[in-house]
């Protein structure tokens, strides 16, 4: 059965609020999660309809939410959300074709993959703070494990846990360290940008700090 209410307070940095039945009642929580389209983020004062369940701590909670008047959610939508993460294993395959040929060493694919599982272990941490209303993880903490090198782990966390993928605006600044990131590999490509690469490696794998990553890596 679904009913109908009006969002009367919304945290959007935190992806949730709580939704005023039209019939009156108890106010009933609602998380960003539970709306059927991602074509944009809810606000106050909007109506929609829902279908009532309970959360975690047994208390009313929206599911299936829809803006009233907003156009359906194609199937379609599921497919094109597919991409990034498509884009986002490519390069890594990429990367490590770039290793294999020994244009760069094998080192730099080891910060991207230990980067992003970082970064998606940052996203799920901020994910379920969130849900639990409690600390949540700076947005420029997200966006600097994406700028060195986290990017893939980060689209592959938007995708599935759905979180931070329909934020405008932390969005804009996503893409902009993704481009920034991978413009700086491209530039490792070039003689001047690989002589670069290879003195900041071996200086890196000097620090005492850093040897365990540089063996691991096949460098030393």
């Amino acid at each position: 059965m679904r009913h109908q209410g009006r969002i009367t307070t919304w945290k959007d940095d935190r992806g949730f609020g709580f939704i005023t039945p039209s019939d009156g009642g108890e106010q009933v929580f609602v998380h960003i999660n539970s709306f059927l389209s991602r074509m944009r983020r809810p606000a106050e004062n909007e109506t929609v309809t829902y279908e009532l369940g309970a959360g975690g701590d047994g208390r009313p909670q929206a599911r299936m939410v829809a803006v009233v008047g907003d156009p359906a959610k194609t199937p379609t939508t599921r497919g094109r959300g597919n991409l990034p993460v498509l884009f986002a294993v490519c390069f890594l395959i990429l990367v490590a074709a770039v290793v294999v040929a020994g244009w760069i060493p094998s080192v730099v694919l080891s910060l991207y993959i230990g980067a992003s599982v970082v970064t998606f272990l940052a996203y799920a941490i901020d994910k379920s703070a969130a849900v639990r209303n409690q600390w949540r993880t700076q947005e420029s903490t997200l966006h600097f494990f994406a700028l060195v090198g986290g990017w893939p782990g980060a689209l592959v966390a938007q995708r599935l846990l759905r979180h931070k993928s329909s934020k405008a605006s932390f969005q804009r600044v996503f893409w902009v360290t993704v481009v920034f990131n991978c413009s700086f590999f491209g530039w490792w490509l070039t003689p001047q940008g690989s002589k670069v690469l290879n003195v900041l490696v071996a200086t890196i794998c000097q620090s005492q700090d850093a040897v365990w990553l540089c063996s691991w890596a096949g460098i030393a």
